[in-house]
């Protein structure tokens, strides 16, 4: 038998379990002023974009000159909201120039969201995993006041999902290029 674990494809399972909120870690190898000049120009656009209405994106005050927790070099943080997040990936896809980007999720599995559920925008750094904790009791929800991510009001309901989906089925049914889903079972 396989270990293998089917993935899910109740509504309701995976509509409650989606990430709503992620952290960017922007790298820069703090002796190399360079790298560092760059981060913090990086950071300033996305501030300047932030308040231009490009995007919702929180750098944190604080950029670490130095490693902290499982980061291994001089690093910030970027708290996005899902519903921002592809804006904000695109941009710093495009605009991060040498730097190494960390993208993870928040979710209650700090360590399994560095790890497994993480990507990287350039190349990748090792981690210290064994900072971090493997399971929190809550959700770390950022920036509430702002009323996105897990802080936001559903975006739709389960029955508009449900039509939204059929909607969409039907749209795509000429098109010959684009799979077709299987029967409900």
């Amino acid at each position: 038998m396989s270990n293998i674990q089917k993935p899910p494809t109740d509504l309701h399972t995976v509509v409650e379990s989606e990430i709503k909120e992620w952290h960017f870690h922007i790298y820069f190898h703090q002796r190399n002023a360079d790298e560092h000049d760059a981060a913090l120009q990086l950071r300033d656009a996305v501030l300047r974009l932030r308040r231009d209405g490009a995007f919702v994106a929180v750098p944190l005050f604080r950029v670490n000159l130095e490693p902290v927790g499982p980061h291994p070099v001089g690093s910030y943080e970027v708290w996005v909201p899902s519903e921002t997040f592809s804006a904000v990936f695109s941009y710093l896809c495009l605009h991060r120039g040498n730097l190494s980007i960390l993208v993870h999720p928040l979710t209650r599995e700090q360590r399994k969201d560095h790890e497994i559920r993480n990507a990287w925008i350039g190349p990748a750094f090792p981690l210290d995993l064994s900072t971090l904790p493997l399971r929190s009791d809550e959700i770390p929800i950022q920036y509430a006041i702002l009323k996105l991510g897990y802080s936001a009001k559903p975006q739709f309901t389960f029955e508009e999902r449900v039509k939204l989906g059929a909607n969409v089925e039907h749209l795509l049914a000429s098109e010959k290029e684009a799979a077709r889903a299987p029967p409900r079972e």
